[in-house]
């Protein structure tokens, strides 16, 4: 047998091992229309809108539907008629725009009553709230197997929250500018500004924290020009706070009674920035130590919506968001962003633009969920389930795997 003879004989035995395998390809879905709604925000502190008129421009020229309440984007300083010139439908009341949208998007956890508005199978982006969440309003989003996204959840490529970052970007700048306020002689405060000039002493501020919030309002007490402490018990937030702000002289330590009560009573602004870890905010400023300070300095509690870091904290509101324990001056108003309105609408707009972008090119909500690891880890009720472990921890109620739920969602399908 010649070798050319012997090399087919061979190459013919042993040919299965040269087929190609067959593998399930997942077939591209057709691009979605997108009926999106944006209800007037209900809550009496709440300012901020989803989406500005330019992104709206943005999605109605892709053919995407936007019915927005009359009125819903006022109070952040954009008119109907900006909307309905980017081309969404104006609807009269938060009832018609649930009936006329299939994705609804919210900056306030919706109460029982709007739930009861929203269209069955229709999809729900807005914050959880978790602190604030009732049982009652899980049972009837799953009752109407609404698809519940907590954008604070959303995360990024890099593992981030970016929703939770920005917010928390313009809480910590806007902290400075409302202390700045409370400290002129107009409203009793010490009457010094933020900052040094020539000849005076810096104002000292200490901050109790060490997230994006306290970097943010010590990036700009520092630009002034203020002396800043940050206080934190864990030292790799620290350490980066000293490298992000490039000022390795800013005094940082752990926080430790007689430490934080020594530098409190100097301090002319104490911000409170810590997150809450497990549901609550660590009180870690007594009411002892609030009594040390010195009349006319100010408080910014920015972690009040989660129990706050003072003993001496009570909620305020943006219409009386001061009063005095002790001489002290107290701000304690929750959601600050919503005090900068335009601005946080901006910025939502900004990272919901290429979210809703990105679930019409994919085919639909589903698909996103399916093909984006950030936004799957957003979603807390698919279905008729609920999906989010913390939830039914904290109300006794049993929980679901998403990518089970999906799977048998998916199987169950004709």
């Amino acid at each position: 047998m010649s070798t050319l003879q012997s090399d087919i004989q061979t190459l013919t035995q042993t040919q299965e091992f040269y087929h190609p395998q067959e593998k399930l390809w997942r077939v591209p879905q057709k691009k979605a229309q997108l009926f999106i709604g944006l209800p007037k925000e209900t809550a009496m502190q709440e300012n901020r809108i989803a989406l500005r008129p330019k992104t709206v421009e943005q999605l109605t020229q892709q053919e995407h539907q936007i019915c927005i309440e009359t009125g819903a984007g006022e109070r952040a300083g954009f008119s109907d008629h900006e909307y309905s010139e980017a081309g969404a439908k104006i609807l009269p009341s938060a009832k018609e725009v649930y009936e006329n949208s299939h994705l609804i998007l919210k900056i306030i956890p919706p109460t029982l009553s709007e739930i009861y508005l929203i269209s069955p199978r229709s999809t729900l982006i807005s914050a959880m709230g978790l602190s604030h969440l009732k049982p009652e309003n899980v049972l009837a989003i799953n009752k109407k197997r609404i698809t519940a996204v907590s954008y604070e959840l959303l995360e990024d490529k890099v593992g981030g929250l970016p929703f939770v970052r920005a917010m928390s970007e313009i809480a910590g700048s806007t902290a400075m500018m409302i202390a700045g306020e409370c400290l002129s002689s107009f409203n009793k405060g010490k009457g010094i500004i933020i900052g040094s000039i020539t000849g005076v002493t810096p104002t000292k501020v200490v901050i109790i924290g060490a997230g994006a919030v306290a970097e943010y309002a010590a990036r700009t007490a520092i630009g002034m020009g203020a002396s800043v402490r940050i206080f934190d018990n864990h030292l790799y937030k620290l350490r980066r706070l000293k490298q992000v702000l490039g000022n390795f002289q800013l005094y940082t330590a752990p926080i430790e009674s007689a430490t934080l009560t020594q530098m409190l009573q100097t301090t002319d602004i104490a911000i409170g920035a810590l997150r809450a870890e497990y549901g609550k905010t660590a009180c870690v400023v007594t009411q002892e130590m609030v009594q040390k300070m010195q009349a006319g300095s100010v408080i910014i509690d920015v972690s009040i919506d989660q129990g706050g870091c003072f003993e001496t904290s009570k909620i305020t509101s943006h219409e009386n968001p001061t009063f005095q324990k002790y001489g002290v001056i107290h701000y304690c108003v929750p959601n600050i962003p919503s005090r900068v309105a335009r601005t946080a609408s901006t910025a939502f707009s900004n990272m919901f633009a290429p979210i809703l972008l990105r679930i019409a090119e994919r085919g639909g909500v589903d698909e996103m969920i399916f093909n984006s690891t950030g936004f799957f880890n957003g979603v807390y009720c698919y279905n008729g389930e609920l999906t989010h472990e913390a939830i039914a921890k904290k109300f006794g109620m049993r929980y679901r795997d998403l990518g089970l739920v999906i799977a048998a969602s998916k199987t169950s399908r004709p």
